[in-house]
């Protein structure tokens, strides 16, 4: 169980986000309060559950505390929601499609020696209050990081945390996950799954060894994109970090993670910023491809299956063991497709006599749809896509050619964690925070486009802007 500390930092939180309101831009403030809550704070877990409210955890407590913070130093200002219609629709079916799911699921689900309770009043209150607090870096980030400038800030963020974040991924490395059990008082996972190939992969303060993975991925994506788009003299730091969190994610041991820093690191240093928005959205398209596949029966899982046993047989069985969960979680959601099973585990198959769940739901797609259906799925994946096909048209249709060097960057990155959410749950705070940048930057660009005069289209193509 959490210790006390563990809460302490927690409660604390707000109060050091008040303060980076204080001393920074909005738009720094914003994104130290909400990468550093999700880097240091401790996982579920550690909450606050109150009554009638989603529980308050890491996840959720830095984006709330930056919106009263933001508030409380801004005032009120522009309006955090999105400008372009479609997205305004997603963004309401994402918050109020959970009622329905409510309205749904009143039954209970009965077994010989247990039950699951159906949904009720509560739920209908908590689960639209959770999707929003869900959502809320994405319309901050909208707000705030819209700007070249600000983009930096959050590659430089990724960057420099990713430095700091290390030495702890070091550290486990060496002794074995330990910092969470020390720190705050318990092991956030199965220490099982953080041995690999002989030795340990670090979980520092996150969910599972994967995130960390992760995210040492988007730092050194964050390290050659400021590398190749340096202006400031800072290359050699940039070049050095970028080596140094290549080798600690080597270090690391997650196979998915070093897959994703091979095809997205080339993707960034030899191509443009058009090029990079076409190969992003090209990535997306692939990602939203397979649950639709998986749906309707298209995914060919047999010759899947065999290229991963000419790999290793422990990989065929891995990806074998995925299959069949997904087959199960998906058989079962279809029973309920539009809607969902809603929460308190009755998206799972259980044993008929205890209850007991006996399914295993990895892939952020396969639990959306079981809890919120495909209504809820195409919602959230469409929230977090659409920001790359909104700038793909506005980059197409630029007549001046200007685009900022940092956006495309994290549009790869944002397709490819969408891209890592089939086989892993990676949705974190930094993934709405770059898909509210990219929407941000895409209805600036709209906006300017619609004032422009019209004029030739230059020859000498897209010309990147600081």
């Amino acid at each position: 169980m959490p210790n006390l500390l563990a809460y302490l930092a927690l409660a604390l939180w707000p109060v050091v986000t008040a303060l980076l309101f204080r001393r920074l831009s909005p738009a720094r403030a914003m994104i130290l309060a909400l990468v550093g809550g999700y880097l240091l704070l401790p996982e579920p877990p550690a909450a606050f559950d109150l009554p009638l409210f989603p529980p308050l955890t890491k996840h959720n407590i830095p984006a709330l505390s930056a919106l009263v913070a933001l508030v409380w130093t801004q005032g009120a200002g522009a309006s955090l929601l999105p400008r372009n219609g479609f997205a305004r629709v997603l963004l309401a079916i994402f918050v109020l499609s959970p009622v329905v799911t409510v309205l749904a699921n009143p039954e209970p689900l009965v077994f010989t020696g247990n039950y699951v309770p159906g949904l009720g009043l509560k739920d209908a209150v908590a689960l639209p209050l959770q999707q929003a607090l869900l959502i809320l870096p994405f319309l901050l980030a909208r707000r705030l990081l819209a700007t070249g400038p600000a983009q930096r800030e959050l590659l430089l963020a990724l960057f420099h945390s990713g430095l700091v974040y290390s030495v702890l991924m070091l550290i486990e490395i060496r002794l074995s996950p330990q910092l969470n059990l020390w720190i705050y008082g318990y092991f956030q996972h199965s220490f099982e799954q953080t041995i690999r190939f002989g030795g340990f992969r670090p979980t520092v303060f996150l969910y599972h060894g994967i995130w960390v993975a992760f995210f040492c991925m988007s730092a050194l994506v964050a390290a050659w994109a400021l590398w190749k788009s340096d202006r400031e003299g800072n290359r050699i730091t940039y070049f050095v970090g970028g080596l140094y969190l290549a080798a600690v994610l080597v270090l690391a041991k997650s196979l998915g993670a070093i897959v994703l820093a091979v095809g997205l690191v080339p993707l960034v240093l030899l191509l443009g910023p058009v090029m990079q928005i076409n190969a992003a959205i090209l990535i997306a398209c692939l990602a939203l491809s397979y649950p639709l596949m998986k749906g309707v029966g298209a995914v060919p899982e047999d010759a899947i299956l065999e290229r991963a046993a000419a790999v290793s047989p422990d990989r065929a069985n891995s990806v074998g063991f995925r299959f069949d969960q997904e087959n199960q979680l998906l058989d079962r959601a279809q029973r309920k497709p539009l809607f969902g099973w809603g929460s308190w585990g009755r998206n799972h198959v259980h044993d008929e006599v205890t209850g007991q769940i006996e399914t295993v739901a990895d892939g952020r797609w396969i639990i959306t749809i079981g809890i919120y259906g495909w209504i809820g799925f195409l919602a959230e994946f469409g929230l977090i896509s659409l920001p790359l096909f909104l700038l793909w048209r506005e980059t197409v249709s630029r007549r001046n050619g200007e685009v900022t060097p940092f956006i495309a960057p994290l549009g790869l990155l944002l397709a490819f964690n969408l891209f890592d959410m089939l086989p892993n749950a990676t949705l974190t705070p930094i993934t709405w925070m770059i898909a509210g940048a990219l929407t941000g930057y895409a209805e600036a660009l709209r906006s300017e486009r619609l004032q422009e005069p019209e004029q030739p289209r230059s020859r000498l193509g897209w010309k990147p802007i600081l």
